[in-house]
């Protein structure tokens, strides 16, 4: 068995870039100065084609801006879900926080372009760059001297009407015990029907949504029942993810490099279930008990909520599409520093010495 080595990933360029997606955080007036001078310096001094979403390039701000115009005129414009731009764009850098970079995955539902994260927003877990530098940072890029976190994704499907309930059991149809009264449910690949299908970088969360009462969930591992979640939810997070809503719910932090998924329930109704880590590849299942009392919800790093009711499923497995995320320092370094400085992980004051106590004082 070969374990590559992380710090051997490093950012090569087949030809030099050439088309730039700069990704700005919205509604945050304090990020309008940095985009534009970004913007000029691209333009201008690299001479890139830079792309910008047409609501940023519409701002009131910058049309006023009479000074931007002649860079504005240059900038390429596209709007999320009608223009396709996943096969012209070189490099992506994001303004903002690590939402900037989520969406920006969000983008790209195939292969991912290497990302370019600057803090500008408020946790700045995945922003490792720091603006003030950017010149110097975004011209070590373009030599290609950087280091990347391939970042894994999931991919998601939700099918509607999949399992049906049957009183006589066929041959494929699997045998579940629920509250010890024996359920005979089958999958129909005839009716279900693939409603959504998304790459997600952080995690998956299903939830029981407005409901009083508990989420009552089933979860399969490669088509077999592992267990039953009866709670607030479940989240279903990629090592990404694990420093996000999965830490908030209790999980372990898991560096973006080990190859691996994550399953962390959500207040369980239960001492003993604990957050698990599955190996990457296997496919997961979730869908609704057969005795759940109400419907549930599901959301893909925290868009496109949508209900799920009983006969739909949500299928998840890792993507063969990562992300690929520059590096300021190294993988190592940056994982640390955004434990240490975003998290304030393993905080506390420092023990004091003892004095030095020699063997007569201690007689006395």
């Amino acid at each position: 068995m070969h374990i590559q080595d992380p710090a051997s990933q490093r950012l090569t360029w087949n030809k030099p870039p050439v088309n730039v997606l700069v990704i700005r955080k919205i509604r945050d007036e304090s990020l309008v100065e940095p985009f534009k001078e970004l913007c000029r310096f691209l333009v201008e001094e690299k001479q890139m084609m830079v792309y910008v979403e047409r609501r940023v390039a519409d701002d009131a701000t910058l049309s006023k801006d009479e000074a931007f115009g002649s860079i504005r005129n240059q900038l390429c414009t596209f709007r999320e879900g009608y223009d396709d731009i996943s096969d012209c764009i070189d490099l992506i850098i994001c303004l903002g926080g690590d939402g900037t970079l989520l969406y920006a995955s969000s983008l790209f539902q195939g292969s991912v372009p290497p990302v370019m994260a600057f803090h500008l927003g408020s946790l700045g877990f995945l922003t490792p760059f720091k603006f003030e530098s950017y010149k110097t940072e975004v011209a070590k890029v373009f030599e290609g001297n950087a280091a990347i976190t391939l970042r894994s994704r999931l991919k998601v499907k939700v099918v509607k009407d999949m399992l049906q309930r049957s009183p006589e059991p066929p041959q494929q149809q699997q045998q579940q015990e629920h509250n010890g009264v024996l359920t005979q449910v089958h999958t129909n690949s005839e009716a279900g029907k693939v409603t959504l299908q998304l790459q997600v970088l952080n995690e998956v969360v299903v939830d029981r949504g407005p409901s009083s009462y508990l989420s009552n969930v089933d979860l399969y591992l490669n088509g077999r029942l592992i267990t039953s979640v009866q709670g607030d939810g479940v989240i279903v997070s990629t090592p990404t993810g694990s420093t996000a809503y999965a830490a908030a719910a209790g999980a372990s932090m898991i560096h973006p490099n080990v190859p691996a998924i994550m399953v962390t329930p959500i207040c369980p109704h239960s001492l003993s279930f604990r957050p698990i880590v599955v190996p990457a590849g296997v496919e997961l299942m979730i869908t609704l008990s057969p005795d759940a009392r109400n419907t549930a919800w599901v959301s893909f790093d925290g868009r496109k909520r949508q209900e799920i009711q009983h006969g739909d499923c949500i299928k998840i497995t890792t993507s063969c599409y990562p992300v690929p995320s520059i590096c300021c320092h190294d993988l190592v370094y940056d994982w640390f520093e955004s434990l240490a400085q975003c998290l304030h992980w393993n905080v506390r004051k420092r023990q004091a010495r003892l004095a030095d106590v020699s063997d007569s004082d201690t007689e006395n």
